[in-house]
């Protein structure tokens, strides 16, 4: 090879190196600048984060999409107190998985290449993140993606709930919502532990509660008494993943208000004197959920994926109220990100 061809051999790989700089220096993410109905959500072009002292970046595969994430879009958190100084943009997600990338310093136990799922402080959508190591946990290699997304944060306020309401071998444990994504998770646990389970849902539903171990029952006018045919030994515990009366159809049936406990309506909690519940997720409750999965004892149900993309349209899925278990976003290898399939 002569001067001339050398010297061009090396003006395109010096090329091709700036170019992928400049590729892994951006990524894409989901993010909003206001508060507002789905349609406020769009993806942008953002810097790539890098790992600082005690964190990981993580090249995410699957986020969970929360009723959390929905309230803090459409700013029911801010109204309520929560996070109301954020600023704007800001970026939704709490629940991921994917594969560790960058290990920043002082980190142990973790490596470059490594598959786990966590959970954050927003910014989960998104084809990368950096998170605290001590808020990830392995991803076992038989789980998917999906689960692993949907998993950390509807697992942990399904765990945390029965934790809360004191449930124990023998208790009759009234789920109101039981299909949706921690109502799922209830009722397994909830069986685990040796509770007799009720889970109001639609009736479509309900051949999948009663593989779940649960004996279904029409949610809407009338459900006391329907439950009442159910249990005419009593309920005894009650958790609330579902609002729309739930609160007064449990004190109807006679259940203790320290028993009772809401996830979705925090005005009714204070009205009554139940308890509502907010999750603090700890990386211990989550590796207690991956061995009950990996044991085969816990069934995570993805009802749909989403790509990237159409966060916007997953939203409006998870608003309906309606549905069996999760909805997940899925990061797709688009060719432009910097990132290998």
């Amino acid at each position: 090879m002569d001067n001339r061809s050398q010297r061009a051999v090396e003006l395109d790989e010096r090329a091709s190196d700036d170019e992928l700089a400049v590729v892994e220096t951006a990524m894409q993410a989901v993010r909003y600048d206001r508060y507002g109905a789905a349609d406020v959500l769009y993806a942008a072009r953002v810097p790539l984060p890098q790992a600082g002292p005690g964190q990981l970046r993580v090249r995410v595969r699957a986020a969970g999409v929360q009723p959390a994430d929905i309230a803090r879009r459409s700013g029911d958190f801010a109204r309520r107190g929560i996070g109301a100084d954020a600023p704007f943009p800001q970026h939704p997600g709490y629940d991921f998985a994917g594969t560790v990338d960058q290990v920043g310093d002082g980190v142990r136990g973790y490596y470059h290449g490594q598959e786990v799922l966590g959970w954050c402080d927003g910014g989960g959508y998104a084809e990368a993140l950096t998170v605290s190591a001590a808020q990830v946990v392995a991803k076992p290699p038989m789980m998917s993606w999906a689960v692993a997304g949907a998993l950390p944060s509807s697992g942990q306020t399904a765990l945390l709930s029965l934790q809360a309401l004191r449930l124990r071998r023998g208790d009759t444990l009234l789920v109101h919502g039981a299909a949706g994504g921690v109502g799922t998770l209830a009722v397994q646990l909830a069986r685990l532990a040796g509770a007799q389970v009720i889970g109001s849902a639609s009736r479509e539903n309900h051949a999948y509660l009663r593989s779940l171990g649960a004996e279904p029952v029409l949610y809407g006018e009338g459900l006391v008494e329907r439950v009442r045919a159910l249990a005419p030994q009593g309920v005894s515990v009650a958790l609330d993943a579902a609002g729309r009366g739930a609160i007064e159809a449990s004190l109807a049936l006679g259940v203790a208000r320290e028993r009772i406990a809401t996830l979705v309506d925090g005005d009714g909690a204070q009205r009554h004197g139940v308890l509502r519940l907010r999750v603090e997720c700890e990386r211990e409750r989550l590796h207690a959920l991956v061995d009950l999965y990996e044991q085969g004892h816990l069934h995570v149900h993805v009802r749909e994926i989403y790509p990237l993309a159409h966060a916007a349209v997953a939203h409006r899925d998870v608003e309906t109220g309606h549905g069996r278990g999760k909805v997940v976003l899925m990061v797709y290898p688009t060719g432009d990100s910097g990132f290998d399939p």
